[in-house]
């Protein structure tokens, strides 16, 4: 799981968190050196998913495969079920106040989950995927 969102300054007040095309372009790039594999790529709908920049920049890696789901499919994408927990926990219930009172929040729903892999397990669990390769110690 990652979560690292990017400040725009040019957003309203202190600007917007998320990731830019080029960002995702750099993750996907940053992920194949570290790993030294090919990456099979998911993604969902969101607008920077398909900016034509971005599809150009993954067309272009013969070490990328990639793969679009539905708009909404919680029964083939664990992430929904990752938002599901945070959703009923850290998220439930709460009136935010300035954008870095929700990216607060986040982070620590997230780093609570982090540490559940039965939780996490749970969620792939729920889509009939299975991992395929085995977890390095401490996962």
């Amino acid at each position: 799981m990652i979560c690292r969102p990017k400040r725009h300054a040019d957003h309203g007040r202190g600007g917007r968190r998320s990731f830019t095309w080029s960002g995702y372009r750099d993750l996907l790039i940053a992920a194949h050196q570290q790993l030294g594999a090919p990456i099979v790529l998911v993604r969902d709908h969101l607008n920077v998913h398909k900016d034509t920049r971005l599809r150009k920049s993954i067309d272009s890696r013969a070490w990328i495969t990639h793969y679009f789901l539905p708009a909404y499919a919680p029964g083939l994408n664990p992430v929904e079920g990752i938002w599901s927990l945070l959703r009923r926990s850290s998220q439930a219930d709460t009136a935010f106040t300035d954008p870095e009172q929700l990216m607060r929040s986040l982070r620590h729903g997230l780093r609570q989950i982090q540490y559940r892999s039965d939780a996490i397990n749970g969620c792939l669990a729920g889509t009939g995927l299975t991992l395929t390769t085995p977890r390095q110690k401490g996962q």
